[in-house]
Order: C-alpha cells, then sequence, then structure tokens
C-alpha cells in the first residue's frame, strides 16, 4: 500500500485538529447550552478587562505610528537589496480581500443602520445620531483595526524575510525566546494561529452564505432560504476556493482579488451616482473631519461616565476589537506572506491609511446613503431591519434604480470576496500546520477545504455558529497580550538590526598600513585573556603615555600618569584651571562572547564565553573603543587626535557654558 505523503507538523496539526473537532461538535450537539455557557465567559472578559483590548490596540497604533516616522522605517522586509514580488496594485487587492472584504457586503449597510437606531443614542437628534453612526462605523473599520492586522504582518515578514525564520507566529518572539520558540510555547502560539484561522474562516462562511441565500431569493434565483440551498453555495465557494488556494498567489487569489476590488469599485461608483450624490460626498468630508477630530477620544474612552451607553460599548467596540484580533493570525500571515521587499514604511502606510480610506469612503457610500434613504424615502422601513442584517442591503438597493443590477453585482462580489478569504486562509491554514513547508502534497489543501466545509455546514444546520463565534472572540484575549510581546521582540530587533548596519569598521583599523598585518592577523584571530591585556597595558600603553609625558613638558604642558587598579587602568590626565581636564585613558574590559560563536570550528579559537580587551575611556565620558590592535606609536596619535579635538572645543566661545569648570 503507498504510503500517503505529508508535511504536516503533528505536532501542531494533531492537536489543532482535535481542539477544532471538540469545540465543533460540542457547538453542534448542544448549541444552546454551549452558546450560554460561553457567553458568560465573553460577558465577564468583556466587562471586566475590556479595557486589556483598549490598551493592547492603542499600543499598536502609537507603535506603527512611532515605525514610520523612526529610523527603522527604511528597513526592508528582507535583504536590503530585494524587490517586491507584486505590483502596488495587487498587493493592496490582496491584503484588502483578505482583511475584511466580506465584513464591507455584510455590515456597510447593516452597521450604521444599526448605531443610527440604537436606544443608547436615541437622546439625540437626527443629525447627531447619523453624524455618531458614520464616526463609529469609521473607528471600528478604520486605522484602528488595521494596525492589529499590521502589527502582526509586519512582524512576521520582518522576521520571516529578514531574519529568515519560519514564515510563522512562534518565529515573532524569537528575540525574546530565542532557540525556546521551536518548543512548547512556539507549537503552543502556532495550535492557537490554527485554530483561530479555522474559526474565523468558519464563521465568515457561514454567515456569508445566509446573506448570499438571502439575496438569491429576493431576485427570485432561488425560491426560499434554506438549509439545501445553503449546502450548494458552499459546495461550489469552497471548491472554487480549493481551486484558488492549489493555484497560487500568483494566480489564483492575485486574479481574484485584482477583479473583485475593481468589480467593488464599480458597485460603489453605481450606488454613489445613482443615490443622494451630493449628500453622500458632503457627509464623507464632514466625517473625516469628525474622525480625525475624535481620534485620541475615540481611541482612550471606556464609555465609565456614560453608563447608558456600556452595553453598546461591549457589543460593538470591544467585540470588534476582539474579532480584529481573532482575525489577526490569518490575516497577518497572509499579508506577511505577499510583502516580501517592501519597506517597513510603506508596509505600514499601505497597510493602515489605504484600506482605511477605501473604507470609509465604502461606508459613506452606502451607510449614509441608506440613513438619508430610511429619513427622507422609506419612513424608517431600513431602520425596522436592523435585526435582519443578512437582507438589510438588499432592501436597501430596493429604493435605487436598477436594484436588481445591484443586487446581482453585490452578490457576486459577496461571492468573490469569500472565495479570496477562504483560499488564502486555506493557504494560510496549510503554511500553519507543515510550519512553512515549501512544497505541500494537493490533497492537504483539498482537506483543509473540505473539513470547512463540513464542518460549517454541521453548525449551520445545528444553530452552533453563534457559539463558535464567541469562542473566537473569547481566544482574542490571552492573543491580544502575545501581540504586545510581538511589539516588544519587534522593537528589539529592529534596533540590533539598526546598529549591525550601522557599525562602521573598528576606530583601531584606521591607521593600518600592510607594515604588521601578519602580527595584526594574530591578534584578531586571538582572543584575549586578562593577563594578555594587563601585558598590553604595561608594555605598550604605559610606555607610549610615558613619552607623551616628556614632550607635552618639552611644551609648557604639564601632564600626569596615573595607574589604577579593579580593573585595571591607565591614564593621562592635564588638569586645567577654567575648563574641564583633559583625560584619555586605557582599562581591562570584560567582553561576553555569544556561545555559537565559542562552539564554531572555523571561527578564532576562544576558550570560554569571556575575554578581554583594552579599552578606551575620556574624561567627557563619550564611549570609547578596542585599542588591542595599536601599537606604540598608533597610541601616541590617538592621544593627540583627541587632544586636538578637546583644545579645538575649549576655544569655542559658545562651548564655554558646556566645557567650564564649576569647581
Amino acid at each position: 500500500m503507498r504510503k500517503l505523503k505529508t508535511t504536516m507538523d503533528l505536532g501542531v496539526s494533531i492537536p489543532s485538529l482535535l481542539f477544532i473537532l471538540g469545540v465543533c461538535v460540542l457547538s453542534a450537539i448542544a448549541p444552546e447550552s454551549t452558546e450560554k455557557a460561553l457567553t458568560v465567559i465573553k460577558e465577564f472578559v468583556f466587562v471586566n478587562l475590556n479595557w486589556v483590548y483598549v490598551w493592547a490596540i492603542t499600543i499598536f497604533v502609537v507603535f506603527l505610528g512611532f515605525l514610520t516616522f523612526s529610523k527603522y522605517g527604511n528597513i526592508k522586509l528582507g535583504a536590503n537589496d530585494s524587490k517586491p514580488e507584486h505590483s502596488f496594485f495587487s498587493w493592496v487587492s490582496m491584503l484588502f480581500a483578505a482583511g475584511m472584504g466580506i465584513g464591507l457586503m455584510y455590515f456597510s449597510v447593516a452597521e450604521p443602520m444599526t448605531h443610527y437606531t440604537s436606544e443608547a443614542f436615541a437622546e439625540t437628534n437626527y443629525e447627531n445620531r447619523a453624524r455618531n453612526a458614520q464616526l463609529y462605523t469609521f473607528f471600528h473599520y478604520g486605522i484602528h483595526a488595521w494596525a492589529i492586522y499590521g502589527l502582526v504582518g509586519l512582524a512576521l515578514a520582518y522576521f520571516a524575510f529578514r531574519y529568515k525564520l519560519p514564515l510563522s507566529l512562534r518565529s515573532c518572539l524569537y528575540p525574546l525566546l530565542k532557540d525556546r520558540v521551536t518548543g512548547k510555547w512556539g507549537t503552543t502560539i502556532d495550535v492557537f494561529a490554527l485554530c483561530s484561522t479555522f474559526f474565523g474562516i468558519t464563521t465568515t462562511l457561514g454567515f456569508g452564505v445566509v446573506q448570499i441565500n438571502s439575496g438569491l431569493e429576493r431576485l427570485g434565483i432561488v425560491p426560499e432560504t434554506s438549509f439545501l440551498y445553503q449546502c450548494i453555495l458552499v459546495s461550489i465557494m469552497v471548491s472554487l476556493s480549493i481551486i484558488s488556494a492549489i493555484s497560487g498567489v500568483d494566480k489564483g487569489i492575485k486574479l481574484l482579488s485584482n477583479a473583485n476590488l475593481i468589480a467593488a469599485i464599480f458597485l460603489l461608483l453605481l450606488v454613489l451616482f445613482l443615490g443622494p450624490t451630493n449628500y453622500i460626498i458632503a457627509s464623507f468630508t464632514g466625517g473625516i473631519g469628525n474622525y480625525i477630530n475624535n481620534f485620541f477620544n475615540l481611541t482612550f474612552d471606556t464609555h465609565i461616565y456614560e453608563e447608558q451607553t456600556l452595553p453598546w460599548f461591549y457589543n460593538w467596540t470591544i467585540l470588534y476589537w476582539a474579532w480584529w484580533i481573532s482575525w489577526a493570525p490569518f490575516v497577518g500571515l497572509f499579508i506577511a506572506k505577499i510583502s516580501r521587499g517592501r519597506t517597513i514604511r510603506e508596509f505600514i502606510a499601505a497597510v493602515l491609511l489605504l484600506p482605511t480610506l477605501f473604507v470609509f469612503i465604502w461606508m459613506t457610500v452606502f451607510g449614509n446613503s441608506a440613513i438619508w434613504t430610511d429619513v427622507h424615502i422609506a419612513s424608517g422601513a431600513l431602520g425596522a431591519m436592523v435585526s435582519d442584517p443578512d437582507s438589510m442591503m438588499f432592501e436597501f438597493f430596493n429604493y435605487l434604480p436598477w436594484s436588481n443590477v445591484l443586487s446581482v453585482l453585490a452578490i457576486v462580489i459577496v461571492i468573490i470576496f469569500f472565495v479570496t478569504s477562504a483560499d488564502s486562509g486555506i493557504l494560510v491554514m496549510n503554511t500553519i500546520a507543515t510550519r512553512n513547508a515549501k512544497h505541500s502534497p494537493k490533497w492537504q489543501t483539498i482537506f483543509w477545504g473540505v473539513l470547512l466545509a463540513l464542518l460549517a455546514l454541521m453548525l449551520l444546520n445545528a444553530g452552533g455558529l453563534q457559539s463558535l463565534q464567541i469562542m473566537t472572540l473569547i481566544t482574542a484575549l490571552p492573543f491580544s497580550v502575545i501581540m504586545v510581546l510581538f511589539a516588544v521582540a519587534l522593537l528589539k530587533a529592529l534596533i540590533i538590526d539598526q546598529n549591525y548596519y550601522d557599525s562602521q569598521f573598528s576606530v583601531t583599523t584606521i591607521p593600518w598600513s600592510g607594515e604588521f598585518w601578519k602580527d595584526r592577523l594574530k591578534k584578531i584571530v586571538r582572543f584575549n585573556t586578562q593577563d594578555a591585556v594587563h601585558q598590553y597595558i604595561q608594555n605598550e600603553v604605559q610606555p607610549a603615555f610615558n613619552e607623551l609625558k616628556e614632550e607635552f613638558a618639552k611644551n609648557n604642558i604639564h601632564a600626569t600618569i596615573k595607574k589604577l587598579e579593579n580593573p585595571l587602568r591607565i591614564e593621562i590626565d592635564i588638569a586645567h584651571d577654567a575648563v574641564d581636564d583633559f583625560l584619555y585613558g586605557v582599562k581591562c574590559q570584560r567582553k561576553q562572547v555569544a556561545e555559537f560563536f565559542v562552539k564554531e570550528d572555523n571561527l578564532p579559537d576562544v576558550e570560554n564565553a569571556k575575554t578581554y580587551y583594552p579599552k578606551t575611556y575620556f574624561g567627557d565620558g563619550r564611549d570609547g573603543y578596542d585599542v588591542k590592535y595599536f601599537t606604540k606609536n598608533e597610541l601616541i596619535s590617538d592621544v593627540l587626535k583627541h587632544y586636538d579635538r578637546f583644545l579645538g572645543i575649549v576655544s569655542k566661545e559658545d562651548n564655554e557654558l558646556f566645557v567650564s569648570n564649576n569647581e
């Protein structure tokens, strides 16, 4: 019997599959009791620990903003000479389609209308309710949401393409955990990422299918919204997703994403010009200003002083933060996969600003049009449908010309949006399960797609999708803390990265000629003991200082030499009354050598991880450097260079306050 080939990592895939199947079966067998139990946990988290989400997302936004304008923004996600793999349009199309494409179709009318009709804002007038509806929709789908995706995607892309680690969430903690990322902690993070991705795609598939079925019913293409037609729809869409995933990023996913973004823009323009155009454009302009003015208030607002809005805050803002965080492993990994060769600044600017701007335009065109239509034409009929978000968009289209054309186009876009989310999700799940194996058999891609379809239909039929969604929201809490650690690890790695490329030649190599190259090679490959440094100070440094003292005396400059212990050091000092003293010293400095360096055969021999070298120090506190390669005459020359610098500084009138001797 032929053995089935697989690239799956059993330590990641088996625990993930057991947990996925366990949760899905439990949600299908006892949907009501499971949902009730999970709801209690979710409400406790949202009510008592909502500040964790608020602070975590604030940190993400501030951190990405800092990186954008810092010197680290020029670092590439890959080698310094790497080039982007995809065109800018294709890149933005794919990250947008994977990020929240289907959510825009599902909530573009439903969310603004729900905020508009919410009892939490019922006391305000029409204008304020409409303005608040747009503002909070912008808030939930704007920079804060994309900062979540951006942080995970940036960390993954950086460590995968710059450090050449596996494209895996565990790699994002490498600066903190080092080799332990390959152990149980790394495996746990990957298991979490795989389960979170599967749950997110499954719930999206379930809710998306219901919306498509509802739209087809309204168009008269299918007679009813039923489980039979939902099975047919799931089978078609998952089959397309599997074909697209097998084709790879460069073919199926890219082509579908490009086509869908073009179709979405076409639908957007139709609604813009068929609806209240002047009102839409004016409200978009005002909405952008309102969002900017309230950006920081929204970021930190916990509604603690507005008790009537607290339930709304938990069920919308905190739920959204948890939902975006739960999707971050999937979306972040996919964004990372397509972002090799971009600079950090380019990545952050594109991921945060471009999708946010498109979302704002989209939500204004659909949401504000729906509110205007509800007030001026529908007489509240749309507002009465907030409990039926599956049908709300299609009902809104009924109040516009060419309603059937709009509905057909919307259904096509929802289907493609789902396929682009599902195919990238299948690709990501296989990537996580195989720990980024390069050449996986096609049956694995088919396996994840079929499992996705079967479990989504099982939960859809049993009414367990809500339980799965709540479970996903709960798991977002620990992952928000892990994401903060991603930011810490990324900053630590970027500092090391920048220092590495900023490193110049050793100061001690500047005066070199080829005269003593054999002796210098011996010094380079020899790591000194403490006794060797002491001998260098005794045989080279002290004679150099003695000669300098004599020459200074001949030029009417009095210098003193001091030799001190613990650590051994020697210094030449020229005292002054009006300005600070000039001091040049050399001390015995200990240095830790990396463990891998000690073990490497084809590197200089090191007996242990501690070595010593002679290091300079100065009276003004500047950082010194290694002088073990200097000859006696080169040491004399180096002291004179610093003395010349010292005279140049103290002779400037502008420096009087800085260099004056306070004593």
